[in-house]
């Protein structure tokens, strides 16, 4: 029977336990998924090296905003990465682009010299390339192992037509996953059209924070971010599996 990989972003440990609990091939370690992903902590990355042999791929974006980076924010990546091979993680996932929206092709030269042995993802900075084709030949030509992308659409789903295209460019040298809106109900499709054998998820359900007081008092931009959470749904992350394993041996 084939395979399909899945790779699960988490935050929290509740996250890792429901991920593990649901069958996960491997975890995206992160902090803030509502930023989009930033650097998980050292604590993080041990206490979960700690409980798991899955392959651990750790998240080095160092701010939210953008991924155009200064040198000292390069620097910060450049030992973010060092940090999480010596804490065990198996790989890391990157991105940074020019001012133009371009690959920096010089920052990520630096980071892929700094991973070493690590499994190298590109994250879904790509998705902001103005030339997709020729950023993805520019990463299959640098050596990354795997695209993280969906499309440069909302979703996954919408951007499976760019997502096959790359697939078919890729000459069986770069790993590309699909990731952004992954679910249960369009999992199968995004299979069947694009010819993946790899899925990004989160499987995330909205949770209420115990004993949190609303009114006008605010931590952050959103309103209710002290009052809400997300973390990854063992339920939700086996549908995406079962749905997925249907797809790939249809």
């Amino acid at each position: 029977m084939k395979k399909i990989l899945l790779e699960v972003c988490v935050d929290s440990t509740i996250s890792v336990d429901n991920a593990l609990a649901a069958g996960a091939d491997r975890l995206e370690l992160c902090s803030e998924l509502s930023v989009g992903g930033l650097t998980p902590s050292a604590g993080f990355i041990s206490q979960i090296r700690a409980i798991t042999d899955l392959p651990l791929h750790v998240l080095i974006r160092p701010r939210s905003g953008g991924f155009n980076y200064s040198q000292g924010e390069l620097e910060i990546m450049l030992y973010d990465i060092k940090l999480a091979e010596q804490l065990g993680a198996d790989g890391v996932v990157i991105g940074a682009l020019t001012s133009a929206g371009t690959l920096d092709l010089p920052a990520t030269q630096k980071l892929i010299e700094a991973a070493g042995p690590l499994s190298i993802t590109f994250h879904r900075a790509f998705d902001l390339t103005p030339d997709p084709l020729a950023a993805f030949n520019q990463l299959r030509h640098l050596g990354i192992d795997r695209l993280l992308t969906s499309g440069q659409a909302a979703t996954a789903a919408q951007g499976a037509g760019l997502i096959r295209r790359l697939q078919d460019e890729s000459q069986g040298q770069i790993i590309v996953m699909p990731g952004a809106g992954v679910s249960a109900d369009n999992v199968g499709q995004i299979i069947l059209e694009t010819g993946v054998t790899e899925i990004h998820a989160s499987g995330k359900v909205e949770v209420e924070s115990c004993g949190v007081k609303t009114g006008p008092v605010k931590m952050g931009v959103d309103p209710v971010s002290e009052a809400k959470r997300f973390i990854a749904s063992t339920e939700r992350l086996k549908d995406i599996m079962a749905q997925a394993r249907l797809a790939l041996n249809t």
